[in-house]
């Protein structure tokens, strides 16, 4: 096995390697013209290459980045090449929702398939039909692996969990599931396809008077929706209102946003590099998912199976 840790979130390919206990190479350099030069610098002839490279911003440049590592891996006749996708970029693009747009995130997949991947590894993608966009094998694990634990410390018997959107109930439930409550709401919101980062908060369905509240998603990326919600759980009697999203992207104004009262803490994962004031936010905590991910490569270099408690 030999294991490849791209540009877009180094330290999170060295924590996966120490947890390993094997070496993690990082194969990218530039040209002066900003061209990206790729060099695997050990032999990989017939082994297993765990290329790890989630696609967030620069989203272009790191997918670039992915799809050189692929190839060279290729190149090197490398007998797998699994491409370890933390965050996958383009996810949100996934459907053609109006006249003349792209299926972005089923062009991403095909261009990882012909520069060379024959496995993907990704955690919490944004909907998981995604998956049929590979022609190979596509995993997808669940950030309540590492998330459960963290949160167990915080959520107490009269806590009920929240889905921010209709399409999250499935994860909602889950996450019910497994800390132990039968209490679950909706936060039904209207999202406008022809604006970006927009969404309006219509209704609730569920109750959340005098209980602790806490919202999972995939992402908080705006926070816009998150403070919509945040909003009225907080109006429908909430005592505490907790964000879990996988992704942290925390783009535009989110942290501004977050800083609203309503909101007590939010919990992440380290799926993208996170900059010092984030780190520095006194409401963000912050739960590592290389664990996780170190386990689903070595299961997948011994040829296990990841098993319910990798996937859900």
């Amino acid at each position: 096995m030999v294991l490849i840790g791209g540009s877009a979130n180094p330290k999170l390919a060295q924590s996966i390697a120490k947890i390993l206990d094997t070496k993690v190479y990082f194969p990218t350099s530039k040209f002066a013209d900003g061209e990206i030069c790729i060099k695997i610098p050990v032999n990989i002839t017939n082994k297993f290459v765990f290329i790890v490279q989630p696609t967030c911003k620069p989203v272009n440049d790191n997918i670039m980045e992915l799809l050189l590592m692929c190839d060279a891996a290729k190149q090197g006749v490398a007998k797998e090449v699994v491409a370890v996708i933390p965050y996958y970029g383009y996810c949100m693009q996934d459907r053609k929702d109006q006249p003349r747009v792209p299926i972005s995130s089923a062009l991403v997949a095909s261009m990882l398939k012909s520069a060379g991947a024959t496995r993907i590894i990704t955690l919490d993608i944004h909907s998981e039909q995604q998956q049929g966009f590979f022609n190979g094998p596509w995993d997808n694990l669940y950030a309540s692996y590492a998330m459960i634990p963290a949160l167990q410390k915080v959520a107490g018997n009269n806590t009920v969990i929240v889905s921010p959107d209709k399409g999250g109930v499935p994860r909602a439930k889950a996450y019910a599931r497994l800390l132990e409550t039968n209490d679950v709401a909706v936060v039904f919101k209207e999202r406008d396809t022809k604006t970006k980062n927009q969404s309006k908060t219509l209704f609730l369905v569920g109750e959340v008077k005098n209980k602790t509240a806490i919202i999972v998603d995939d992402m908080i990326d705006t926070a816009g929706t998150m403070v919509n919600a945040s909003s009225m759980l907080k109006k429908e009697g909430a005592n505490k209102i907790i964000i879990c999203a996988t992704h942290g992207l925390f783009s535009g104004n989110a942290l501004t946003n977050i800083a609203n009262p309503a909101i007590h803490s939010i919990y992440c994962t380290d799926t993208l590099p996170l900059e010092e004031n984030i780190l520095g936010n006194k409401k963000i905590r912050v739960v590592s998912i290389a664990p996780l991910l170190a386990e689903a490569i070595e299961k997948t270099f011994k040829g296990e199976s990841l098993g319910k408690d990798l996937i859900l």
